[in-house]
């Protein structure tokens, strides 16, 4: 993340480069903007949620530049230069990822609020490499919320998908 350089003096905003799920762009922004309204109010990507607005429940989590953030803990004009991953971005020709199918496939999801969040943190957490015990899976969810699901078909997908790559010999 590169800072912001161009200060437009009358409405005291910020021009920022960003690729958001791999389209490049510039962008006038408030100085004061978080990251998620940005990426909802200005782009459309609502896929983005906000909970607490503190950084504590994850439903803002995206990825930027390979990491997942909280989206609401950050400035737009800081993800200048950057490289912005979003949920629309997870399945951009309707195809859904090994990650959301194993969500689908064990009901890891009631209301949906916190599942982008989630789909997220994990997408960057398995580009690490796989999870294979309850105890990582677990872990690995520990930084969201959900009020609804109780989290065990959220481990039973990620856990199948340690399978799968175990079976298959890739993922």
């Amino acid at each position: 993340m590169s800072e912001a350089v161009e200060l437009d003096p009358i409405e005291s905003k910020l021009w920022i480069t960003t690729t958001i799920n791999g389209a490049k762009g510039t962008h006038l922004v408030e100085q004061r903007m978080t990251l998620a309204d940005f990426l909802r109010k200005e782009i459309g990507l609502e896929g983005t949620h906000l909970g607490c607005e503190h950084g504590s429940c994850g439903a803002c989590t995206i990825i930027l530049d390979g990491k997942a953030v909280r989206s609401c803990l950050i400035l737009a004009v800081q993800a200048d230069g950057a490289v912005v991953e979003t949920v629309e971005g997870l399945a951009p020709k309707g195809e859904l990822t090994q990650l959301q199918e194993a969500f689908h496939a064990h009901h890891a999801l009631q209301c949906g609020f916190c599942t982008s969040g989630f789909l997220m943190s994990l997408t960057a957490r398995l580009r690490e490499g796989p999870i294979d015990t309850e105890a990582e899976a677990r872990e690995a969810l520990s930084g969201n919320i959900c009020r609804c699901t109780g989290y065990s078909g959220m481990v039973e997908a990620l856990l199948s998908l340690s399978n799968e790559s175990n079976e298959d010999g890739a993922r």
